[in-house]
Formats: structure tokens, sequence, C-alpha cells
């Protein structure tokens, strides 16, 4: 027993001189203790800080990016003189009983809220907008976002792809930054405009598809998003979450159409190019094949892959240039030039982008044999396929 307790004893005087000398060490020689630890691998991990307890590596707040892209969204306001019928009454109440009235025309004017974005081009103060917000307009005034106004003069538009490029005489216009990464479906994207009237509206969504086709015969594709886009919208910028455009909002469907958050924008590629030609010769060209196509049905039990490739051809235009090469209903197009063909909407887009009067191949199976011909591009004539388009 008086063994067992004098082996205590030298125990806790042994723990009390060790904790002396730790004391010491400790207060002579601060951090000897974490770098012992991590000698032996003791070493505690880092705490984590607060701010990584998110989930994913989103941000919590956009307010740098609205920062970075608001002041160079405008709001646009296009005013139009509208004539409509009328029938003015005659004074007389027997000339009423026999003749009713007589026709005439008044006029009124009317205006049009829409945005648009100032973009970098030549070092001048141009505006990307809707076609359908500034079409037929008489005067156009552009309000910036420190509360000048502009006058702004037309200086192209397309009816097509719904763009028009306006130019204002103005000092000190902050320029938007063009996005050069590609969009994806779920990326985060915030629509910048003046819907009805409320100036720099903000709202938020995602990317819910890329290369929509709204129109069978249209070469252009949309961005689809459920960011909010009401009436004013049109012509704004559709951002990312740096701030960078990557579209020009258009249009939407709405809940009359039984739809609610699907929204539409110009992809930011597509306003680039129109925006270059317009400027350049103030209109847009686009080359043309003169056909119709459809996706090349795979029957889903035929071995081949889903994700058919190529494009049907449904119709050819008389006096085409694909009529003139011999291209017929029913070819499958799987080449033009030396780019393959994905599918329909792939192939307009290809073709659009050539010059008129340019040569290419096609290359397709007719009744399943190869086939190759030489079409000789023109100038693609006017689709109005935007006529939907119209808040």
């Amino acid at each position: 027993m008086k063994h067992a307790a004098g082996t205590l004893l030298f125990i806790a005087r042994f723990a009390v001189l060790g904790l002396a000398v730790a004391f010491v060490v400790g207060l002579f020689w601060p951090g000897s203790g974490e770098r012992l630890r991590e000698r032996f691998g003791l070493a505690t991990p880092p705490a984590q800080p607060a701010s990584q307890s998110h989930v994913g590596n989103g941000p919590v707040s956009y307010a740098d990016a609205v920062a970075a892209a608001a002041p160079s969204v405008v709001n646009i306001y296009a005013n139009k003189i509208v004539t409509e019928q009328a029938v003015r009454m005659y004074d007389n109440p027997v000339l009423q009983q026999l003749f009713g009235g007589q026709p005439t025309t008044f006029q009124h004017r009317e205006q049009t809220l829409g945005s648009g974005v100032i973009v970098s081009a030549q070092g001048q103060g141009y505006v990307l907008t809707n076609n359908h917000v500034i079409a037929h307009a008489a005067d156009i005034q552009v309000l910036l976002y420190d509360g000048r106004i502009a006058k702004a003069s037309l200086v192209g538009a397309d009816e097509e792809s719904d763009l028009a490029v306006l130019k204002i005489e103005a000092s000190n216009l902050p320029v938007i930054h063009i996005a050069e990464q590609q969009l994806r479906p779920g990326d985060v994207v915030l629509a910048i405009g003046n819907p009805l009237g409320l100036n720099q509206t903000v709202t938020m969504g995602i990317v819910s598809a890329i290369g929509r086709q709204l129109n069978g015969s249209s070469a252009e594709d949309f961005i689809q998003t459920d960011a909010a886009i009401n009436l004013g919208n049109s012509g704004g910028a559709l951002v990312n979450a740096e701030g960078e455009l990557v579209g020009i909002n258009t249009l939407l469907i709405g809940k009359a159409a039984g739809a609610e958050g699907i929204g539409f924008a110009i992809p930011v590629t597509t306003a680039k190019k129109v925006l270059d030609q317009i400027i350049a010769t103030g209109h847009v060209v686009r080359g043309w094949l003169g056909a119709d196509y459809a996706f090349v049905p795979v029957a889903a039990n035929g071995g081949l892959p889903a994700a058919a490739r190529g494009a049907l051809v449904t119709m050819v235009y008389p006096g085409s240039p694909a009529a003139l090469a011999g291209i017929r209903p029913r070819d499958i197009l799987l080449r033009i030039g030396t780019d393959d063909i994905l599918d329909p909407a792939d192939l307009r887009r290809r073709e659009a982008a050539f010059k008129p009067g340019s040569t290419v191949e096609v290359s397709g199976l007719r009744n399943g044999s190869p086939f190759h011909v030489e079409v000789t591009l023109t100038q693609r004539p006017l689709m109005s396929a935007n006529a939907a388009l119209d808040d």
C-alpha cells in the first residue's frame, strides 16, 4: 500500500514538473508546441471559415455583376405616328340616317417602351436593341443610366434576328463587356432592363436551354431563360454572374399561352455578327441554299445513335440554288463545305454564314447512295420569322 502511494506521488510530481517546463517553454518560445505536433503528425486541421460552409461555389450576392453591367443598359422611348381609320358622323340627322357617316383617317402619337445596351464598336456610341422596339419610329429617345437624354438615329435593322443598331452622340459612355465563355444550361443569368417603365430593374434566373429554334425557317437560335422578362425588357441585357453580356432579351411566352418562366434572348455571338454587318453596310446579308429541312428520322431499334446527324430535305424552292444544283426532297445532307451537318438548325446557321455568290460542295445520301453537288449560294430573302416577337 505504501509502495502504491509512493508511486502515485512520484507520478504527480513528474506531471507537475512537466507542466511547469511546458509553461516556461511556451512563454519564451511561442509556437514550439504546434511545431512539435506537426513533426510527430499530430497537428489539428485548420478550422474551415464560415463562408465555405455554403454548398457549391456560387456567390451570395450579384451586386458586383449588376454594378458592372447596369450603367451600360439604357431606356428607349420610340415615338410612332399611327394612322387609323374612323367614321365622322354627319351633323344633319337626316344625312346620318341615310349615309351613317363619312369614312376618314386620323393620326395620333404612340410611344413604344424598350431597353438597349451600349456596345463597343469603333469607339462610337452604338446601342443594340430589338427591331420591334424601334420599327416605324419617327423619333427615338435614349435615357442613359446617369439621367442624360440623347436623341438616337437608326444605323440599320435586321428583321429576321429582331435586332437594330442605334447611334447616339454623348461623351463618357459606359460600354458593356462581352462574354467570351460559352453559356451552358444551368448557368445563372441576370436580365436588366426597363420593364413597365420601372427603370433599371434586375431579375435573376438560369439558362434553361440554348439553341432554341422559334421558327422552322429561321437561321437564328435563342437562349431560353426563366429570368423574368416583361414589357419594356425587350432589347435589354442578359448578363452572366460576372456582369458580362451574354444575350439581348427579346420576348417571353406569357400566361396567355399557359406558360410561366419562359423567356428568350438573342445570343451575344449572333448579336455581334449583326452589329458588325450593320455598322459596315447598313444591313445584314445571309447565304441561302433554297430548301427547307427536317430532322433525319432514326428508328429506336435501328442500331444507330439516338443523336441523328444531318438534315432531311423536305422542300426545294423552284429556281433556288439547291434546285439548280439538283438537290431533291428526301435527300439527306451530311456535309456543307468542310463542315459536318449536325441537324437542320446547324445547317441553316452554316449556310447563312456564307457570302452570297460563294460556291460550296454539299454532300449527302440519296436513296442510301452518296452524292456530291456544287451549289452557288444566293442572298437569303427576307424571312419574316419574328412576327411573334412583339411584346
